[in-house]
């Protein structure tokens, strides 16, 4: 409830005298008011003064003053912080100066305010029932300001019910902030019914409240329906305003406009924004640097949008600027708003405002001539626009000096250097020296509104180095046209090259590079091309009639330079191939079928000098054309037939006379062989032959046959030199001595005995043959247990049956000269079995066998060059009667 006290000026016949009406004013409202609350309406009077009247609160923070005297609270706040200050408000003629004051007192109510619980109303219906009805009654909310500092608990408002006077009630409230999360914020007196916030409210946390109230009896009876109180918490400025970033970037193109926007920078306030406390307002404080002016950017106060409001902005000389930015709730008052504050760096966009300059006038070069991509020389710009950007990188181009366009300007994307390079290959003795005209550019065009000052172009000079240059063959391939068969050392041409050095006295000589058939030779002074063998278009070495060879020419320049060319000599066919048949075989039945043979003329010439031919058989022997027939199909093509009604199998070579169509025909009688076979009833042979034409020919079938052989010729040479090894180790092992022998060797007897005296010797085969009994004599002869295999059995003398006990001697002689004279003796003594051994017997004694000394007489001291196995003889017969 809001109350004005007016005190009532009296009236008379006095002048008219502007001021209040009232010399103080006097409002009671509640401690809590409200930001745009009403509080009271001043009167004054102006006398006539109208317009001119202004008036003015002593305290704009908290109240602000309408045109019409109406006062207004500015904010939100609690007037026990006031402390019993009055408001003082100012009445202010603009013209006259004058002033007039009044001021306003703020009281509060001293009681609690009361919510009294709905009354009901009795509706006696139509059958006797009774129905109670609600009254309609809006309680008005709760105001609570946030952060309060009074002395808690701090009472808020009294619940009453009108039962209260006939029974003893009960007050409670339920809900969040009272028995539910968060807890103990509110409690309630359960007599006098007074709601009590227990400590401060913070708004930004939770903004209201809904709790429920109840009354009931002593004994826990609802008394009355519970009633809904709304518990507003009124937000104070407590909180300053948040920046979302600390930093802000922003970009804006170098020489913009005014009005170009830059960027929007964005805060934050936890208070209200609905009142002035959550209202903020942004400014600029600073600008770094301030050049060409302190003021080159401003910013909406509201939203926070900044633009450039001045001209000026270069990158060259200030690339960056940095500006403050200053954040104020209360809508920006500056006495009691709340701030914070944040850096917003604007980075200044390159643009073309800058043309590249040569850092010299001329530019000088030199280049050898023939030879491409060379930089010739490097050429250097200034540019003040950023490096790497399209704004500073050179684009050069050539203008004038190079017509034929044998130079090109890459740019070097590091260093932004023109390089000049050759394209094309330059003759020195065509151009000694170019004068290019070079304007350089950058990739992208120059910025609207700059215009260039002066054309950025230079001039470069290069100088062309003579070289010495390889001899050139004109024309290169040059093709001559001849037949084949020209004979050895004939002219072919000429083929000689020129010297592009025209200023250089210099001698070409000539050699052969490439000439795979090695037909030609040419002269290495003068270039004439002449022929050392017969030229064949028939060769391997000629392709689709033209063969290549490739010549050098070299200078005695220095260095020496060489260059070659290719001489092709197109051959014209003659008739100098003679045709011939094919296939070379083929095979037919036994009898007549149509299965006939066909043959083609192959001719290694070409036409007129091939087909068509003339296929003949020869006239003799007279089977030929008895036999077979010959029939031509077509000009290449002809067909062999059996003019028999049956031919034995076996194999024919059959002559074939073929005559080509040259100018000069030529004519070849060529052999066709013909198998001539058994057939089955489809016409397909069924011998051996079939088996050649299903996968082997005679070539292979005879190279199969070979194989054989030789491998069965290896085999019984490997067992042949088997059998030779065994037989001469066991003759060596007869001259081999047990104590030189480095093998342990087991010797294994038959029998053993006790001595000499135990040895019982069969004498019997000593005895003459003609007491033995006739199947044990053995055949009658002597032979060599080491005599080769593949010799024929030598010629040993033959004794009788019975021979004379005298000649004994006479048969060991001869045996004796026989082994000497044989050739497949080994070069050592061997062991010679006889057929007849005696000792006892008729035969004598062996001393009739006259040696050319005794064994005392005779020296064995050379059987000690014989090598270890004879050393044991030596010893033996060589030594001392000890």
């Amino acid at each position: 409830m809001l109350g004005v006290s007016v005190a009532v000026q009296g009236t008379g016949a006095m002048p008219c005298q502007p001021g209040f009406t009232e010399n103080e004013y006097n409002v009671m409202t509640a401690d809590v008011i409200i930001e745009g609350q009403v509080l009271l309406k001043v009167d004054f009077v102006d006398c006539g003064r109208g317009s001119g009247l202004r008036f003015e609160s002593g305290d704009p923070a908290d109240f602000r003053i309408e045109a019409d005297g109406t006062v207004v609270a500015a904010r939100t706040l609690q007037l026990s912080d006031r402390k019993g200050r009055s408001l003082e408000i100012k009445a202010k003629d603009v013209k006259s100066q004058e002033q007039w004051l009044v001021h306003v007192n703020f009281t509060q109510p001293k009681q609690v305010p009361e919510i009294l619980f709905p009354r009901h109303s009795v509706v006696v219906k139509g059958d006797g029932s009774v129905n109670r009805v609600k009254r309609d009654w809006v309680i008005p909310p709760v105001n609570v300001l946030e952060n309060s500092r009074k002395q808690f608990p701090e009472e808020l408002v009294k619940i009453q019910s009108d039962k209260d006077k006939s029974n003893s009630l009960r007050y409670s409230v339920t809900g969040p902030g009272a028995d539910q999360n968060p807890t103990g914020l509110f409690i309630i007196d359960a007599i006098s019914g007074i709601l009590s916030v227990t400590k401060p409210l913070d708004r930004e946390h939770i903004p209201n409240f809904h709790l429920r109230a109840h009354a009931v009896d002593v004994n826990g009876n609802q008394m009355e329906n519970p009633i809904d109180i709304i518990i507003n918490v009124i937000d104070m400025n407590d909180n300053r305003p948040e920046f979302t970033h600390q930093i802000w970037n922003g970009t804006v193109d170098e020489g913009a406009k005014p009005g170009t926007f830059v960027m929007t920078v964005t805060s934050q306030d936890k208070d209200d924004p609905n009142t002035a406390n959550g209202m903020l307002r942004y400014k600029i404080l600073s600008q770094t640097p301030e050049s060409p002016s302190s003021n080159m950017f401003t910013i909406n106060n509201k939203t926070g949008k900044i633009i450039t409001v001045a001209a000026g902005l270069d990158r060259e000389k200030v690339p960056q600027y940095t500006l403050i930015i200053q954040a104020t709730d209360m809508e920006g008052n500056p006495m009691y708003g709340l701030s914070n504050t944040a850096t917003a760096v604007i980075r200044l966009l390159d643009v073309n405002d800058n043309t590249p300059e040569f850092t010299r006038e001329t530019f000088h070069g030199e280049v050898p001539e023939n030879r491409v991509n060379v930089i010739v020389t490097n050429l250097t710009v200034t540019d003040k626009d950023e490096p790497g950007t399209p704004a500073w990188n050179a684009v050069y181009r050539i203008i004038s000096g190079d017509p034929t366009g044998r130079f090109s300007i890459p740019t070097d994307p590091v260093t932004n250097e023109g390089l000049v390079t050759v394209v094309k290959p330059i003759d020195y003795e065509m151009n000694r020296s170019f004068m290019l005209t070079v304007v350089a550019d950058n990739e992208v065009p120059l910025a609207s509104g700059i215009h260039r000052t002066r054309q950025s172009t230079s001039t470069v000079s290069i100088r062309v180095i003579d070289v010495n240059e390889s001899p050139n063959f004109d024309p290169n391939p040059k093709q001559v046209k001849l037949e084949e068969g020209l004979p050895q050392w004939s002219m072919l041409t000429t083929f000689t090259a020129h010297d592009p050095d025209r200023y250089m006295q210099q001698t070409i000589r000539y050699s052969k590079l490439f000439d795979p058939a090695n037909w030609l030779e040419i002269d290495p002074n003068n270039g004439r091309i002449s022929t050392i063998a017969v030229l064949d278009r028939e060769s391997p070495y000629v392709k689709n009639n033209l063969y290549n060879a490739t010549f050098m020419a070299a200078d005695n320049g220095v260095p020496p330079a060489s260059g070659t060319g290719t001489l092709q000599i197109n051959l014209l066919d003659i008739n100098d191939n003679a045709p011939r048949v094919f296939p070379q075989e083929a095979e037919v039945c036994e009898r007549p079928e149509p299965n006939a043979i066909n043959i083609t003329a192959v001719d290694g010439d070409l036409n007129p000098n091939a087909g068509p031919y003339a296929f003949e058989l020869p006239n003799r022997p007279s089977d030929i054309r008895r036999n077979w027939t010959l029939t031509r199909i077509s000009g290449d093509h002809a067909q062999l037939s059996l003019k028999i009604s049956y031919l034995e199998s076996g194999i024919y070579e059959l002559p074939i006379s073929i005559t080509d169509s040259g100018n000069l025909p030529m004519s070849n009688t060529t052999y066709l062989r013909i198998k001539v076979c058994q057939c089955d009833h489809h016409g397909d042979c069924v011998d051996m032959e079939r088996i050649m034409a299903a996968g082997l020919g005679t070539g292979a079938i005879i190279a199969i046959l070979i194989c054989i052989i030789i491998l069965l010729v290896l085999v019984l040479m490997f067992v042949m030199w088997m059998k030779r090894r065994d037989k001469e180790r066991q003759a060596k092992q007869l001259l081999i001595d047990p104590e030189d022998d480095v093998r342990d060797n087991i010797l294994k007897y038959d029998e053993e005995g006790g001595g000499e005296e135990d040895q019982d010797y069969d004498l019997s085969q000593l005895q003459q043959p003609d007491t033995l009994e006739p199947d044990l004599i053995k055949p009658v002869g002597i032979r060599r247990l080491d005599e080769r295999p593949m010799h024929s059995e030598p010629n040993y003398p033959i004794r009788s049956a019975a021979p004379h006990p005298g000649d004994i001697g006479e048969f060991i002689h001869e045996g004796l000269k026989a082994a000497d004279t044989d050739p497949t003796a080994p070069p050592y003594d061997s062991l010679l079995v006889f057929d007849y051994e005696g000792s006892g017997s008729t035969a004598g004694s062996l001393s009739s066998l006259h040696s050319s000394s005794s064994g005392g007489d005779q020296d064995y001291d050379y059987l000690n060059d014989w090598g270890p196995r004879f050393r044991k003889l030596a010893d033996m017969y060589g030594g001392n009667d000890d």
